[in-house]
């Protein structure tokens, strides 16, 4: 699968741009601020119906603007596929798929699989569990369509019974039938979310080790551990266990909205002992681990969108890396930096043609 063209009318920094990509190495050069992300963000809507940066659609339109509108047209498996959003301000934001509208826009997710590597990924290590979890629900859910339905129901019943455990604390009554059937309707839930994300985890895991280990030419030894309540009991048990503690924080502690992935290098926490360039390398070589876990489930490339991945990385591990991503396992490539110099040299290096933009003030010139 693979982009053909582009276009984009008042989107952020942009008035109006079109162009035409190429089927390998795509690099848009320029200083910063001059809208290099902005461009890959368009390409993310056309995927995942969002933003990859901010979850605000409205903040999206250039200043002064009414509405902004992004197109592109894809090749995948011999078809074409014409996506467009729009935006306007105070209104519900359209997407369509071939001049139709979707009901949900949910049913588009996983119809074109896109992996992106950003600075702002630095997140995933440093901040909360939540982050991580994000991660993992990305992946699974441009996988599997029921995933993402499972997400919502878990979360209304989460918040459910969070509402009756505050309503207890306010009033002092206690319901235990009605306790039972929204446990009950958790543990459903969270039972089915918890199996599918052990399951991604077994599969996902060597396939980051491998990644890791040639970007870093074996150099570290790093770990990958998924952490769940549920590894070690069932969520039936936990819930009534911790039903006391619950109604003292007034909100569940048991499930899977506690799960975590455990980042460590040399047996220590990358959050506390990783280098820049190694926590960039991990998060590399996570987000091509979810590449080739989404090439391997659907049965087709996915577009890679690297976002100013070449600071903080040394000499040999840039190297490595575009090796990696120019070889037949990766299809069409987008790829941001402010040197043109220095992706000419990268690219003549490995012998890989690469087709330049240069981006200047939201104008774009091939």
């Amino acid at each position: 699968m693979y982009l053909q063209q582009l276009s984009f009318l008042n989107f952020k920094n942009y008035t109006e741009a079109e162009l035409t990509l190429s089927t390998g190495v795509n690099a848009f050069v320029g200083n910063n601020g001059a809208g290099k992300t902005n461009l890959l963000d368009a390409v993310h809507y056309l995927s995942l119906c969002k933003s990859y940066f901010n979850p605000i659609d409205s903040q999206q339109i250039k200043q002064g603007a009414d509405f902004f509108m992004i197109n592109g047209v894809f090749e995948k498996n011999g078809n074409k596929e014409v996506v467009a959003c729009g935006v306007k301000r105070n209104q519900k934001k359209q997407f369509k798929r071939n001049k139709k509208d979707y009901q949900r826009l949910a049913d588009h997710i996983g119809l074109l699989p896109l992996v992106m590597i950003s600075p702002y990924d630095i997140s995933i290590i440093i901040e909360g569990s939540e982050e991580r979890r994000k991660f993992i629900d990305n992946v699974i859910s441009q996988t599997d369509n029921q995933y993402l339905d499972e997400l919502i129901a878990y979360n209304k019943f989460l918040a459910n019974r969070n509402a009756m455990l505050k309503l207890i604390a306010d009033t002092g009554r206690y319901d235990p039938d009605l306790l039972a059937v929204l446990d009950e309707q958790l543990t459903a839930s969270g039972t089915r979310i918890f199996a599918k994300r052990r399951a991604f985890m077994e599969s996902f895991t060597p396939v980051f080790n491998q990644h890791y280990s040639f970007i870093s030419a074996g150099a570290e030894q790093v770990e990958l551990v998924y952490e769940s309540q549920l590894l070690n009991d069932n969520l039936a048990t936990l819930l009534k266990k911790n039903i006391e503690r619950d109604r003292i924080l007034e909100r569940t502690t048991s499930g899977i909205h506690k799960d975590d992935l455990q980042f460590n290098i040399h047996g220590m926490p990358m959050k506390k002992f990783g280098s820049q360039g190694q926590q960039k390398s991990f998060l590399i070589a996570l987000k091509l681990a979810q590449y080739t876990f989404l090439t391997q489930k659907k049965g087709f490339k996915p577009l890679l969108l690297l976002d100013d991945i070449f600071d903080k990385l040394d000499e040999g591990r840039v190297t490595k890396l575009m090796q990696m991503v120019s070889n037949n396992d990766f299809g069409q490539v987008l790829i941001t930096d402010t040197s043109i110099s220095r992706v000419q040299n990268i690219f003549e290096a490995i012998n890989v043609d690469v087709k330049l933009f240069k981006v200047a003030e939201g104008n774009i010139d091939a």
